[in-house]
């Protein structure tokens, strides 16, 4: 057989393949798919709204899990995360090929976009490749008509030997037909055969190999390969001697095909993908009075041109939505008028009347008390800026606008040692920093995701922190707005640039396919956002808890004030500040909005002149994180990762905020 080539081998469906394991699968479901697939919106249909959502072990990837009805029980599922194949180059990739490395499963549900056929087959192909009982859900039938797209699946099923059913997760259509197929999941029946020096490595490796849930063809296809994601597995469970053995066939086998292996294998699996999809799709005349105008929109969204103001509405439109009415209306509603005039009265003169112990009245209702201070920030104040924004993030998400956004921004983001899908995180952070850290695992790799946390510590405010920094420079004059966003922008794109070169590791290609634009379902949007609520609620707030309770006992040894000493000289000399704005920047650690709001009220009051307003704006925007932000820092990257940000961001800030004001003292212009 030539290199490169690559043919069907069949069996019949109710055939078992040439090695099986022998136990018998677990009871669970396991989602799989493509980014972007419509796989949340089928797991939602499954499952309903009672899920859980957690790490899975030894990693920071989130995995949800519900329960649907199969065959009148309740039965486990699992939604894992995107993935482009079963060879990881992500996390998120490793996570899912490891949830079915691991343990057996009942079966998996492969999810596919119905309009791009032969990148679901691709993975279908590697399913059946792992033994892997399974059922190929094509999703989004109803926009692949849209298109002219017809999928034989009867055809397609019989060629692949699992069942095919097509489905609209986001109208439950084809949900009823999908839980009878998983009723009787069948093995995928066909195989790749490779060029003949690959099924010689295959040959000589699978014996060397201990058992696994997937088959030992697969799992030797991981190994040739030198997938390092695999190598700690293969310790614990292989011999030294039969380790030295798989690498030396590997060796063998790069020397003979003269090719990265992973590129040959995946050649091969992709030709059968493509003979797969050939034989069971047909294009014809999409329906154009339907999808005319969202196909120019489409065009429009990542035009170089017409792009950026597409861009900038929609920016627009999020800021209102967030910064008027969730950080203005609901917050002043909740902050002023709840907190304010009904439970911080209220448990304040409960706490005076029934607790008769000074410290555990200030504990639980004193200037930073878990009440008055901790509850009233994370529920008052943030709470409805986060949930309006998670609403405005999930309509961009399900809308599929948030990719052409990726678009739009990846050029901006290269100079900072990145790409556009870090634009993802780094909006997010404009709503909360805490939830922006924990998302960085969006992306591919570990050096991408360290920047991310870094810029995203350093100078993206969070809407609470934006909205009182834009008031106070809104105060001014254009000048200042413009003045600040230059060295906030200057100082993120300047720190990404020199992280990228100093910090090892690799950035990742920017690969992303653009979903096609559809009007939000609100449905979806409700149930992600009251996830990320949950998570939220779940996450963040004891945080916030934690940071008061610091905060308290920091206050209770007099810290503070030694702080608020120790700072001034800094403050008033290098900053040209007033002594009284050290305060400001030692609550901002815990709330940096909150000490932008102290800040605001020096300038309302006169104590502050134009420059100074400036300069305590950049400052404190470029300021350490705060203390929730930091503890999430602490949870995803470690201890000493997050004591070194936040060493740098420090001494960092203070150079640049003396460096501007002595610029704007110096050089004429409309700030003198």
């Amino acid at each position: 057989m030539k290199a490169g080539e690559a043919t069907l081998a069949a069996r019949e469906p109710g055939e078992p393949a040439a090695v099986s394991l022998p136990p018998e699968p677990g009871n669970d479901v396991v989602l799989v798919g493509n980014s972007n697939v419509g796989k949340s919106a089928l797991f939602n249909a499954l499952t309903g709204a009672y899920v859980t959502v957690s790490n899975y072990p030894g990693t920071t990837v989130e995995v949800t899990t519900g329960s649907a009805v199969l065959d009148g029980q309740r039965t486990p599922v699992t939604d894992t995360p995107g993935i482009a194949s079963f060879l990881p180059s992500s996390e998120d990739e490793r996570v899912t090929r490891d949830i079915l490395l691991v343990e057996r499963h009942r079966a998996v549900v492969l999810v596919g976009d119905a309009k791009n056929l032969e990148r679901t087959l691709l993975l279908g192909v590697q399913l059946a490749e792992m033994d892997l009982p399974f059922v190929l859900c094509l999703n989004m039938m109803d926009e692949a008509a849209e298109r002219g797209i017809a999928i034989q699946a009867e055809k397609l099923s019989s060629r692949l030997g699992v069942e095919v059913v097509s489905t609209v997760a986001v109208r439950r259509e084809g949900i009823a037909r999908l839980v009878r197929a998983l009723a009787a999941p069948r093995r995928g029946a066909l195989l790749v055969e490779y060029p003949d020096a690959i099924e010689r490595a295959l040959a000589a490796s699978e014996p060397l190999l201990p058992p696994a849930p997937i088959s030992p063809r697969s799992l030797s296809l991981m190994a040739i390969c030198g997938d390092e994601t695999l190598k700690d597995w293969l310790r614990e469970r292989m011999s030294a001697a039969a380790l030295a053995r798989l690498d030396e066939i590997r060796e063998k086998l790069r020397r003979e095909i003269g090719a990265d292996i992973p590129y040959a294998v995946n050649r091969a699996r992709l030709r059968v993908a493509r003979r797969l999809a050939n034989g069971a799709a047909s294009r014809g005349s999409p329906q154009l009075s339907t999808r005319r105008w969202v196909v120019r929109l489409e065009e429009l969204t990542t035009h170089p041109v017409w792009g950026v103001p597409i861009l900038g509405a929609a920016l627009y439109l999020a800021y209102l939505f967030v910064g008027k009415l969730g950080a203005g209306t609901l917050v002043d509603l909740l902050e002023d008028r709840l907190f304010g005039g009904v439970i911080n009265p209220a448990a304040i003169a409960a706490a005076n009347r029934w607790i008769p112990w000074l410290f555990l009245r200030d504990l639980l209702v004193g200037p930073y008390g878990v009440i008055t201070m901790a509850l009233a920030y994370s529920l008052a104040l943030l709470l409805p800026i986060v949930t309006t924004f998670f609403i405005a993030f999930g309509v961009l998400e399900d809308s599929g606008y948030l990719p052409r956004l990726a678009v739009m921004v990846n050029r901006v983001f290269q100079k900072m040692g990145l790409n556009g899908k870090a634009v993802l995180p780094m909006v997010l952070g404009l709503g909360c920093g805490t939830m922006a850290t924990m998302t960085t695992r969006i992306l591919e790799t570990p050096k991408e995701r360290l920047i991310v946390i870094l810029l995203l510590a350093l100078g993206v405010p969070c809407s609470a922190q934006l909205t009182v920094v834009l008031a106070m420079l809104g105060g001014v004059a254009l000048w200042a707005t413009l003045v600040w966003a230059a060295v906030v922008g200057g100082v993120l794109v300047l720190v990404g640039r020199l992280a990228s070169r100093v910090l090892p590791g690799r950035g990742s290609d920017f690969v992303l396919e653009l979903p096609p634009l559809r009007l939000p379902r609100i449905g979806n949007i409700v149930v992600k956002t009251l996830a990320r609520v949950e998570w939220y609620l779940k996450e963040a707030v004891p945080l916030f808890v934690l940071g008061t309770l610091l905060l308290f006992f920091a206050d209770r040894l007099h810290l503070l004030g030694f702080v608020e000493r120790l700072a001034r000289p800094v403050v008033s000399g290098w900053l040209g500040l007033p002594s009284q704005t050290a305060e400001a920047f030692v609550v901002g650690f815990l709330r940096r909005d909150f000490g932008a709001a102290g800040l605001f009220r020096l300038a309302r009051a006169g104590a502050l002149d134009p420059i100074q307003i400036v300069v305590a704006m950049v400052t404190i925007t470029l300021f350490i994180p705060c203390i929730a932000s930091f503890f999430m820092i602490v949870k995803e990257r470690g201890w000493k990762t997050a004591a070194a940000i936040a060493a740098f961001i420090l001494p960092f800030t203070l150079a640049v905020g003396g460096v501007l004001n002595a610029f704007l003292r110096a050089v004429p212009g409309p700030w003198r």
